[in-house]
């Protein structure tokens, strides 16, 4: 499709007069939802989890035309919310070419599209923004300035036009009127400064925006949306009364609900397909790592104002991916089975995301964190073998039954070791294991069970991954051991018959 390069071809495509005139943003916005709406498409692609709580919300403040702020914790997709708004925007919208605030061609409002339509008339030429071109971010911060976000006196272009300085002329336009016709959305607004914010309330509530030291008004067509979180209320700044009272809708964002939410969520944005050796993350690794999130949410340690962003089970389901490719790598295996120990292996993409309380701090990030995969293996294991009866796999250990498994050491180093353990090749039927898989996933099976029977204080296991009776002290290795040495799997000491 050829698209109007002037005035007058534009005047005589699809692009009504009468439609551009009276069709703002916001109207714009609504009738594009509706269709949405009415053909059954999703909203918001790529956002799971608000189905039933926000994203209803957010429709009906579109209905409504309002201007909204998305409140929640760090990590709750607000700024992915915000950004999918420019999906319910027109795919092509004309303006003056060249136009910094993207003048409406029947209706310009800056002074130089003034100018050049009573000199060009129908002679004007015209261009055209996308979707993305109509949205415009700004990340709040404390230096940001009036002449930012509004604009101010550009010396510089007087001088090179040889304008007077009270000529609109010579207005250097901030971020807002650059987003006139287009949706403007403000990230982190309690760090904006208070005097900062007063300069946004003319085009909350009359709509458009007055620039430092000109007698104009731009009635500016823009969508505002805002995102903060409710802890900078009080910790970094807060949102003036009289701004929080033009804000049309406020709308509370939260974590995932349910476990299979979480894990959607985390499917959807880790990197987990890497090139190279194939890989399969087994579903209870995966709940695994989604209930860490969850634990640490509830854990009285975990300071709940700041909250445990879902970038923590993002980044921790990159690091136990990457632990076991390295020792696929280094073993030779054809096939990346996570396992229990690239969980252990995957800490520091869990420490540095925990703010901890006063308790917490004094017992440390890394016993914290520990503490809390142990809570999540318990719970998940519960999940697979609440009610079974495990006696025969910790008889075995009580009766003198020992085994080491290190994340470094490949499954077929292991899993002769593991088939010795009476009654534990049985158990893994729960977890989808035949009789016939692959060493790899039959090894990350059994070491789920060993560890979520730990989790539970029935067996012991020390930092070396040596698993024994849960009554002894886990056996360490001797001072004199090289490395090499004490990362080899020990041979099971037998059980007295």
């Amino acid at each position: 499709m050829n698209l109007p390069r002037t005035l007058g071809e534009l005047k005589r495509s699809p692009f009504s007069e009468k439609q551009l005139k009276t069709r703002r943003i916001k109207a714009e916005l609504r009738d594009n939802l509706i269709a949405r709406l009415q053909a059954g498409r999703t909203i918001f692609p790529g956002i799971v989890g608000y189905e039933d709580t926000v994203v209803p919300q957010i429709i009906n403040a579109i209905l409504s035309r309002h201007n909204f702020i998305l409140l929640g914790l760090r990590g709750q997709a607000k700024s992915r919310i915000l950004r999918a708004l420019a999906t319910l925007l027109d795919p092509q919208t004309p303006y003056v070419a060249g136009c910094e605030v993207h003048d409406n061609p029947y209706e310009p409002i800056c002074r130089r599209c003034r100018d050049e339509l009573a000199r060009l008339g129908d002679d004007l030429p015209i261009a055209y923004l996308t979707p993305e071109e109509r949205y415009v971010e700004k990340l709040a911060t404390p230096d940001v300035t009036i002449a930012d976000l509004i604009g101010d006196i550009d010396p510089i272009k007087a001088a090179r036009g040889g304008h007077e300085l009270s000529s609109e002329l010579t207005v250097h336009y901030g971020l807002l009127p650059r987003a006139n016709r287009g949706i403007f959305a403000i990230n982190e607004l309690p760090d904006l400064a208070g005097k900062i914010q007063v300069g946004l309330f003319n085009i909350m509530q009359e709509g458009d925006v007055q620039i430092k030291g000109y007698p104009i008004r731009l009635p500016l067509d823009v969508e505002l949306v805002f995102s903060a979180n409710p802890e900078d209320y009080t910790a970094r700044g807060k949102i003036v009364t009289p701004l929080k009272d033009r804000i049309g809708s406020e709308i509370r964002t939260h974590y995932p609900v349910t476990i299979e939410e979480g894990i959607a969520i985390t499917s959807q944005e880790a990197w987990v397909q890497r090139n190279g050796t194939a890989l399969h993350v087994p579903k209870y690794v995966r709940e695994v790592v989604e209930n860490i999130a969850f634990v640490a949410r509830e854990d009285k340690r975990i300071d709940k104002r700041s909250g445990v962003s879902q970038r923590l089970a993002i980044s921790c389901m990159e690091n136990v991916i990457s632990n076991a490719e390295r020792r696929a790598i280094r073993n030779k295996e054809e096939l990346v089975v996570p396992r229990m120990g690239d969980i252990y292996a995957a800490m520091p993409a869990i420490t540095g995301k925990l703010e901890l309380e006063y308790e917490g701090e004094m017992r440390g990030a890394d016993n914290v964190a520990r503490e809390i995969i142990r809570s999540a293996i318990a719970k998940t294991f519960d999940h697979y073998y609440e009610g079974v009866n495990m006696n025969q796999v910790v008889q075995w250990f009580d009766l003198g039954g020992e085994i080491k498994l290190p994340d470094s050491s490949g499954a077929s180093d292991i899993y002769s070791l593991l088939c010795d353990i009476q009654g534990l090749p049985e158990k893994l039927g729960a977890l989808g294991i035949k009789a016939g898989d692959i060493p790899e996933l039959q090894v990350s099976a059994a070491e789920f069970v060993l560890e979520g029977l730990h989790a539970h204080k029935r067996i012991g296991r020390n930092e070396e991954r040596v698993f024994t009776a849960g009554e002894k002290q886990p056996r360490r290795a001797e001072p004199g051991f090289a490395r090499e040495e004490r990362d080899r799997p020990l041979r099971n000491k037998r059980p007295f018959n």
